[in-house]
């Protein structure tokens, strides 16, 4: 019987931190994010797109057809000087469309809007943001008004990217989004499949206490991104914080209960 006892003593804390604490669908409220001040440096000049915060860097041609690129979520990018204020790109996975992208930079040259399609692998269902940015420093001498440094200052994005749903069950979690994003994994450190992602391949989580939860995404086994999940003593928000482990960028996302 002690040894009866004393197992449940053990379990009881993961069984109720997977019933309780993160049971439901959450909403992330984007205005209260917090963006990492880490800033997003590209340029397009004489024809070349060069992304020197991206992780690999990316230098291709600037011609509107299909680049290769390895170590990111897309095998390639194509990019198009629209005109003097304007870039259009989109990434391919496995030759399918993954993703579009329009940047604009306003006359002034301070601010530039990006807006982006992106088509989930397992959905039919796209999901729209849109980005807008703050200039650092001064725009490179003949490049596309769009290039220089620039730090994220609002995001904007459909509603079946904001919402998320936990389902915990003894040391099992589950969490599924919309637009076909899922998994199912054990609190035991080990890797376990993700669907509908271009970001990630595997995922593995573990407990940090009854009210929070780290998890770890990989891809091509390199690992991408840390997220540090929890949930308020009221159970009614959830703080994530995200690590990227390639570019070093941190940001904070809030999400209410529904």
């Amino acid at each position: 019987m002690k040894k009866l006892l004393f197992a449940l003593v053990l379990l009881t804390p993961v069984m109720l931190f997977a019933q309780t604490a993160f049971n439901g669908t959450w909403k992330t409220n984007l205005d209260q994010a917090k963006f990492s001040p880490k800033p997003i440096t590209f340029s397009v000049s004489n024809g070349i797109f060069d992304c020197s915060s991206c992780a690999p860097k990316i230098h291709v041609r600037a011609d509107g057809q299909d680049q290769p690129v390895s170590g990111q979520s897309y095998d390639t990018i194509a990019v198009k000087e629209v005109d003097a204020h304007t870039i259009q790109m989109v990434g391919k996975k496995n030759g399918k469309g993954a993703w579009e992208q329009t940047r604009t930079a306003s006359d002034d040259g301070k601010s530039m809007t990006v807006k982006t399609t992106v088509h989930p692998p397992n959905s039919d269902q796209p999901v729209l943001a849109e980005v807008t940015l703050e200039r650092i420093g001064k725009v490179p001498a003949g490049a596309n008004a769009t290039s220089g440094s620039w730090r994220v200052q609002k995001v904007k994005e459909t509603e079946n990217d904001l919402l998320g749903t936990y389902k915990g069950s003894g040391d099992e979690m589950s969490f599924s989004t919309p637009t076909g994003w899922s998994w199912t994994a054990k609190m035991d450190g080990k890797d376990y499949p993700v669907k509908g992602s271009y970001a990630f391949d595997t995922v593995s989580l573990k407990q940090v206490n009854d009210m929070t939860l780290e998890a770890g995404y990989k891809r091509g086994g390199k690992l991408i991104e840390v997220d540090k999940i929890t949930v308020s003593p009221n159970g009614k928000k959830m703080t994530t914080v995200e690590e990227s482990k390639l570019t070093g960028r941190v940001s904070t996302f809030v999400a209410d209960k529904q």
